[in-house]
């Protein structure tokens, strides 16, 4: 933040540049290994993330030795816990999934936003308040696997571009992720940092406001989404 005291390093000379770019040469290589090996299909992103843990690991034990075996048993310890947090909040939002199911709501959601077909751009917006809504007490899982389904008839029927309802859909649900009562992201950073979640939900506030901004310009011009679209689609 501006009003922030924070303290200002001096500049790195060349040759420092170049000792922490040849000390920090292997830690460089793990984004390189990611995204080449998902790139050229050598494995999935999900299989990624453990390609790079296990990397990371090895780099770090090894090469480095930065890290003893105590430390390896304190950082399972707190993976275990964060893991821990985070499946208990979507074992939470699963069964709020179910009792929405249950209820048949998303039925009357889509019947409710029918008499919007005509008009895109005012269902978008509507579409998009309730997303968020339901985004910030649900887990993103659940809330593409219930909603999407049931959302993209009436899409297809206003016309409106597929690929850019699910840009809008992902962006809205991420924002859900970050934001309270839930906010899933939110509770996974508060347990790694310790730090209070009204001290979070503080700093992340103009982030949140600045994705809101973004999403309503999407809504009221999406041509800024489907033109560069198209060209890169061709």
């Amino acid at each position: 933040m501006r009003n922030e005291d924070l303290e200002v390093n001096p500049k790195a000379s060349r040759r420092e540049k170049l000792t922490a770019l040849r000390e920090g040469f292997w830690a460089l290589l793990l984004p390189v290994i990611i995204i080449g090996g998902i790139r050229f299909g050598i494995f999935t992103p999900t299989e990624a993330a453990v390609v790079a843990a296990v990397y990371a690991i090895f780099v770090s034990s090894v090469i480095y030795r930065e890290m003893s075996w105590f430390g390896f048993y304190e950082i399972l310890l707190r993976s275990a816990r964060s893991t821990a947090m985070v499946m208990f909040l979507v074992g939470c939002a699963m069964v709020a999934a179910w009792l929405m199911t249950v209820a048949q709501l998303p039925q009357q959601l889509a019947g409710l936003l029918g008499p919007l077909i005509d008009h895109p751009r005012l269902l978008m917006a509507v579409i998009m308040i309730i997303v968020l809504l339901i985004g910030m007490v649900m887990d993103l899982s659940p809330t593409i696997l219930i909603l999407v389904p049931l959302l993209m008839p009436v899409i297809t029927m206003a016309g409106i571009d597929s690929v850019y309802f699910g840009l809008m859909f992902v962006i809205n649900v991420s924002i859900g992720l970050i934001t309270p009562p839930v906010g899933t992201v939110l509770n996974v950073v508060c347990g790694v940092s310790r730090v209070p979640m009204s001290t979070a939900v503080g700093g992340v506030l103009p982030f949140i406001a600045a994705y809101l901004m973004l999403l309503a310009l999407f809504i009221a011009f999406p041509s800024i989404v489907t033109i560069p679209m198209a060209f890169l689609i061709g």
